[in-house]
């Protein structure tokens, strides 16, 4: 298990590292003036040359690249232009609203597919398999910003069970609380959950199937445990690892893809303030946000690989 973690590791730090160099050569080597670009074509002179030197711009690239680097690990970001607040403030609030909602998205992901998939793998070539796979393909192909536009028409609308958008908040200082919060949510995180649920029940029903083909399923069937059991107690792990793979991949696109959802149900995430940063030319939050999507991604892939040797100790020796 030590040299298993170990090459994980060290992966994983070479990987930040490189994503860190991409990050930083695409927002600030790329041609033109940085500053021009956040002023704007009106600028006069001498105030691109103040935020030329606000931002270190006049220094060489690998210096502004290491002192960027050298802050991040030491716990220090930059000021963003357009709030004149560090980017780390700024980040650490909205990821309040952010991760709980890809949290409880996930959380619907995984309960949708696998009871699908499993359902579907169960009956396969009859009504409820053909059922399914119908209504995956229809999940599939619209897009999550039109199933929230008619969650909010049915449930805020019509209903008038929920509001239609905005965020109250965690504490009742805010104006909400727990259960106000987690309403609020409920509705953005089940429009990004129709979507990767789709996606993952096809695969669970694929990998259920292509299991259940196997000797050692015939075996415990023949041993006299019923279809049921041996779903759950034998081909549900063995089908795990295909679904930990698309799954890992899920919850890393549904924190980075919450802008157009965000926006839709007017939350304050992560989505909507990089959508902000990129409406003010806040390039140097922009890079922070950037940078922090690209850790996550980075993290669930290490958090992926792990669970694998949970799931198939074969993989630690592999």
């Amino acid at each position: 298990m030590g040299p298993f973690l170990l090459r994980r590791c060290l992966s994983f730090l070479a990987t930040l590292a490189v994503a860190s160099v991409v990050v930083f050569a695409v927002l600030e080597l790329l041609p033109g003036n940085a500053a021009e670009v956040i002023l704007g074509e009106t600028a006069t002179p001498e105030s691109v040359a103040a935020l030329q030197a606000r931002l270190g711009l006049d220094r060489p690239p690998l210096m502004r690249y290491l002192d960027w680097v050298g802050g991040l690990l030491q716990g220090r970001s930059a000021h963003s232009v357009s709030y004149d607040t560090p980017t780390a403030e700024l980040i650490a609030e909205r990821l309040h609203v952010t991760l709980p909602l890809a949290a409880m998205a996930m959380v619907l992901t995984v309960v949708l597919a696998l009871a699908l998939g499993l359902y579907a793998a169960s009956r396969h070539n009859r009504i409820g398999d053909v059922g399914v796979m119908a209504a995956s393909q229809l999940g599939i192909a619209i897009p999550n910003f039109w199933f929230a536009i008619l969650l909010i028409l049915l449930f805020a609308v019509k209903l008038q069970w929920v509001n239609a958008g905005g965020f109250p908040g965690w504490t009742e200082d805010d104006g909400g609380g727990l259960r106000e919060g987690f309403v609020a949510l409920l509705l953005p995180a089940l429009a990004l959950a129709l979507v990767q649920a789709a996606i993952l029940t096809r695969v669970t029903r694929s990998a259920v199937l292509e299991v259940l083909r196997e000797d050692f399923v015939r075996t415990a069937r023949a041993k006299g445990l019923s279809r049921r059991q041996a779903l759950w107690r034998h081909v549900l792990r063995n089908a795990l690892i295909p679904v930990l793979t698309v799954a890992g991949l899920q919850f890393a696109n549904l924190i980075t893809g919450t802008i157009v959802v965000e926006n839709v149900f007017v939350l304050p995430g992560i989505g909507r303030l990089v959508f902000q940063a990129i409406a003010n030319r806040d390039l140097v939050l922009v890079r922070d946000v950037v940078m922090l999507l690209a850790a996550v991604v980075v993290v669930v892939n290490l958090v992926v690989d792990l669970l694998y040797a949970v799931v198939d100790p074969r993989l630690r020796h592999g």
